[in-house]
């Protein structure tokens, strides 16, 4: 599919990652764990710019050996605990769009996903193009379904997540899906502002579940590395 349009992927990379120390650049099998998001990104058919939004300097350095630009530190403000994503984003287009770099869509990537493929990204913009939608996330169907989680109530019972009878062949199940956290691709527009929930993107893209790890713990690098292995 051919596009005129432009199209930014941005990766944030906060430094001072709690659960694992420099999670963005900790060592996956040979590569710091954002190259693999640069890496997928620089392989795409449509991505335009490969920008890194970090306010660390290792990371910063790290990112660009891999490939990628980072044309400013982020300021304090957006390096906090509370600060929110969309922020670092809209901070991101308006620097760049005062350089006189403008794009038409976001493509965000998680640098906390190595085992997202170029060949996802493009299917992903390809899926916003032909829709010619406004926000499109990634997702991966539910392994524990909701039919079968409770929730413990103040008397002490067990409640039902969803209403009905759990009394049902799990072949029969409803699909359930998640955002994974992988992509979320957004129109840069007026829609995409500070009160924008990139976990609300409208259209789904379906990735396997072998594609699908997060990196938030150590049990979660090690099942990165076996994953890897794979494929």
């Amino acid at each position: 599919m051919k596009s005129n349009k432009k199209f930014l992927a941005l990766i944030p990379a906060r430094a001072g990652s709690k659960g694992i120390k420099d999670k963005n650049i900790i060592d996956l099998k040979g590569k710091p764990l954002i190259a693999y998001s640069i890496d997928a990104a620089l392989k795409s058919k449509y991505i335009d710019r490969v920008v890194v939004s970090t306010d660390g300097e290792d990371i910063a350095a790290v990112a660009k050996e891999w490939g990628a630009d980072v044309p400013f530190l982020r300021p304090d403000y957006l390096a906090s605990d509370t600060a929110k994503t969309i922020d670092a984003v809209l901070h991101c287009i308006e620097a760049l769009k005062k350089a006189g770099d403008s794009y038409d869509y976001l493509v965000l990537l998680q640098p906390t996903q190595p085992l997202r493929k170029p060949f996802h990204i493009d299917e992903a913009i390809e899926k916003m193009l032909e829709l010619e939608a406004e926000s499109l996330v990634s997702v991966s169907k539910v392994k524990e379904h909701p039919v079968l989680i409770r929730t413990i109530g103040e008397d002490g019972k067990l409640q039902n997540l969803l209403n009905g009878s759990s009394t049902v062949r799990r072949q029969d199940f409803p699909d359930f899906y998640r955002v994974n956290g992988a992509i979320y691709i957004n129109k840069i527009d007026e829609n995409l502002n500070e009160t924008t929930s990139l976990n609300d993107n409208i259209i789904p893209y379906e990735m396997a579940h072998e594609y699908d790890v997060d990196i938030d713990e150590l049990l979660d690098l090690k099942i990165a590395e076996l994953m890897l292995e794979d494929n």
